[in-house]
């Protein structure tokens, strides 16, 4: 697909600890493929895929950053301008999914008031050997949900980049979700969209910036 045929841009960046799998998420997502070998990521990393809602195309630029601490102050500057957050753990390990705490802490500080957040439990083909169970992953996200306020409401899923589950469905249905949003804005707003989250700036990444971009990435 050709870089300037798409209808909204939106980026999306996946936290969480080193070692929960955002990595094999992306590439699973984004080119269908696992690697058992995969390193930590170093900074960041990101990569693309399109997919139509409704008759639009979006295009998704998805950020891979690093969870490691030593790169904590890099990566908290990549907040800027994502619209969709994908908060990623690891069901086998405990610790990464008590530290969701500290990462939606640190997302709700530097990122956009109404950035559209989705709780992921990564690795449950690992059954096992789980250390979260799934009503924990649901509390949490209601927990942290306003009711009273749909654009602070955190989804929640359960995944597998290994076995593909469900990693096609989360992608979807955090992009569907920015989607709706920027629509009804933009029907509200009564122009093209963008006094709203906008119009392929949705971003702040205009298409010169996301060309130039394609040659950086890994």
């Amino acid at each position: 697909m050709a870089n300037d045929e798409y209808d909204y841009l939106f980026k999306v960046v996946l936290i969480g600890d080193s070692g929960v799998g955002k990595s094999n998420l992306l590439s699973r997502f984004t080119r269908n493929e696992f690697n058992l070998d995969s390193k930590s990521t170093i900074g960041v990393e990101f990569a693309t895929r399109s997919i139509q809602v409704d008759d639009k195309t979006i295009k998704a630029q998805i950020w891979d950053t690093a969870g490691q601490e030593r790169y904590r102050a890099i990566t908290s500057a990549y907040y800027r301008g994502a619209v969709g957050a994908l908060l990623v753990y690891d069901t086998t390990k405990e610790q990464t999914f008590t530290n969701c705490e500290r990462w939606l802490k640190e997302l709700r500080e530097h990122a956009d008031t109404n950035i559209v957040i989705m709780l992921v439990g990564n690795k449950t083909d690992q059954k096992h050997i789980r250390d979260v169970a799934t009503q924990r992953g649901v509390k949490f996200a209601e927990e942290h949900s306003d009711p009273n306020d749909e654009k602070k409401r955190v989804s929640f899923i359960e995944t597998s980049a290994l076995d593909a589950t469900n990693v096609e469905l989360a992608f979807q249905t955090i992009l569907t979700e920015i989607y709706r949003i920027v629509s009804s804005a933009t029907l509200e707003s009564g122009n093209s969209g963008q006094a709203a989250l906008g119009d392929r700036k949705v971003v702040e990444i205009s298409k010169t910036q996301d060309a130039d971009a394609k040659g950086k990435c890994c």
